[in-house]
């Protein structure tokens, strides 16, 4: 692949848009832009050489010359768009998705057409079309697909001076639920420590100002530490007094809910803090102290 590798794009928002300017940056040729958005469209392809084409989503889709066709649309029109695609492509065409949690099986009666298939799903946060265009660069994808497919994904990923790895079709959505461990269910915990903080009267926005140097200072640590050393608080000490005043209070004033997280990633801190240690003093101690609260909890 190359310089006169041919790409049309269905979805133009803000994966899509990013996407196509980046890739027209790259090198390649981007053939159509289908489009529900006609705005976001509009502002994509004044980045692109006046070639590409535009259309509007419909269930008549132009037919497409390209070597590559990508999907970036939201997960329930995959299924959809791929049904339609089936008499508008040409041989020997590479169909990928950029859905995280869907896999290239959506894809099985186009497989079964004789067009190679997969996905490519950037593990990055896109926030806006335009400016997404440059956030590629450095980041993760995970691919998967047929073998053809998987190599035309690398080189479109290497392309954008991406980093590609490549899972089982089978675990995508393991593979997508561990991204929303990260990165969706990081920001709901920040959340928490907030609703904690407003209790102690501290204002929502000054709460966030407050914990952000903390957040990134942790951020730090593990990019050059092991997750064990990366670890700090009351359950890396093994502090059995302190987790016992922070149950008291998280009783007091905030929801079960909440105390059910703090038990539960308790847990997993106290694992990983003893993990590579042995039996440390005061362990069973708040092993047991953790497991009589889950109970009340449950």
């Amino acid at each position: 692949m190359g310089m006169q590798t041919s790409i049309s794009i269905i979805g133009i928002g803000r994966v899509g848009g990013a996407l196509a300017i980046a890739l027209a940056d790259a090198g390649f040729d981007i053939e159509y832009l289908i489009y529900r958005d006609p705005s976001t469209a509009m502002a994509v392809s004044a980045f692109l050489p006046q070639t590409t084409k535009l259309a509007p989503w419909s269930n008549s889709l132009p037919e497409f010359q390209s070597d590559v066709v990508l999907i970036t649309t939201a997960d329930p029109d995959i299924a959809v768009i791929a049904d339609h695609l089936r008499d508008r492509l040409r041989a020997g065409c590479v169909v990928l998705h950029t859905s995280g949690s869907v896999s290239s099986e959506v894809f099985a009666e186009l497989a079964s057409d004789g067009f190679y298939t997969g996905s490519v799903h950037p593990l990055v946060s896109v926030s806006d079309a335009v400016s997404g265009a440059t956030v590629f660069a450095n980041a993760f994808f995970c691919i998967e697909g047929d073998e053809t497919a998987l190599e035309t994904a690398r080189s479109i990923v290497e392309s954008l001076n991406g980093r590609p790895f490549s899972i089982e079709s089978g675990k995508k959505p393991l593979y997508h639920a561990a991204a929303v461990m990260a990165c969706g269910h990081l920001v709901a915990l920040i959340d928490i420590s907030i609703q904690m903080l407003a209790k102690c009267g501290v204002e929502s926005r000054s709460a966030k100002e407050i914990l952000l140097p903390l957040i990134s200072s942790t951020l730090k640590n593990l990019q050059t530490q092991t997750l064990e050393e990366a670890l700090t608080g009351s359950f890396a000490r093994v502090d059995v007094d302190a987790v016992q005043r922070h149950l008291s209070a998280i009783n007091e004033e905030m929801s079960d809910r909440i105390r059910d997280v703090y038990l539960l990633l308790g847990e997993q801190s106290l694992d990983l803090a003893t993990s590579n240690r042995g039996n440390m003093p005061d362990e069973r101690k708040l092993r047991e102290l953790i497991s009589i609260a889950k109970r009340k909890s449950g």
